[in-house]
């Protein structure tokens, strides 16, 4: 469904700057595959997603999404089939626009259509209402009103949906509940198993949480350097224990994880 082969990139090359921020990077997603990641910053998570969803061009590498090479597509053409959420709760919708302006524009870019509002039906708004209704936030009734006035997890959850409202090929999630309080964040994730799971959606997932890198989806992966280091499904992955992540990476990696971020999170209860 996804393959990556041997993506690479490095930014300032022949600079003092220089920073191979990809090297190499290969990897197999089948249909419905939900995969965490984990690493350090500057491990090459958030490359790896710009570069999947088409912010540059790697430097060598080919990109297949359900069997089409898309390596050279742009970002807006891959937007159609990718959907992507970000930390930040303020990125992904225009807070001066309405809530049903705001599920317009995803619902038109996802379908193809660059035509103003007057293409959407009053089909179309009740399935904006039917979906932001099983949010569980009472948005459906808040329709008219301006996203900038939603808190941040009620913007996330509009996002989500926004950017699964057409059912993508892939969803990119990069620590889309970090930037939350733990209820909202637990909220937001619920939120995501249930609509990834509902749609079949082949998903991956940034996470500086170990806990949930084990317990979401279906494989976990663990970059370092620019690289995958160690991906693990299956019976093996159910077996493993945060402490087992952590000495797998230490002996794949070659030293071990020191993002204090990420340890901390080994603290909490599962």
């Amino acid at each position: 469904m996804l393959d990556l082969q041997y993506l690479s990139k490095t930014f300032n090359p022949g600079t003092v700057n220089e920073k191979k921020a990809l090297s190499d990077v290969s990897l197999h997603l089948d249909k419905g595959d939900f995969a965490t990641i984990v690493g350090s910053n500057g491990a090459g998570k958030s490359t790896l997603f710009n570069a999947i969803a088409g912010s540059f061009y790697t430097d060598s590498g080919r990109i297949l999404l359900d069997g089409q090479d898309i390596t050279f597509w742009p970002d807006y053409r891959r937007s159609k089939t990718i959907g992507r959420m970000f930390q930040d709760p303020l990125r992904g919708t225009a807070p001066s626009m309405t809530i049903e302006e705001n599920l317009a524009l995803a619902y038109l870019r996802a379908s193809g259509h660059t035509s103003p509002f007057s293409r959407i039906s009053k089909a179309d708004r009740e399935l904006f209402a039917q979906r932001l209704s099983q949010l569980g936030l009472g948005l459906e009734k808040r329709m008219k009103q301006p996203v900038g006035l939603l808190s941040g997890g009620q913007r996330q959850a509009l996002t989500l949906l926004m950017a699964t409202l057409v059912t993508p090929k892939l969803l990119l999630l990069d620590e889309h509940t970090a930037a939350l309080d733990p209820a909202t964040a637990d909220k937001v994730l619920a939120l995501t198993k249930s609509i990834v799971a509902e749609h079949g959606i082949t998903c991956l997932m940034i996470t500086h949480n170990m806990h949930d890198a084990l317990q979401l989806g279906n494989r976990t992966l663990m970059m370092d350097g620019g690289r995958i280091v160690l991906d693990v499904g299956g019976e093996e992955r159910a077996r493993m224990t945060v402490e087992d992540l952590l000495t797998r990476f230490a002996k794949n990696a070659g030293h071990t994880l020191d993002n204090d971020r990420i340890l901390l999170s080994t603290q909490e209860d599962s």
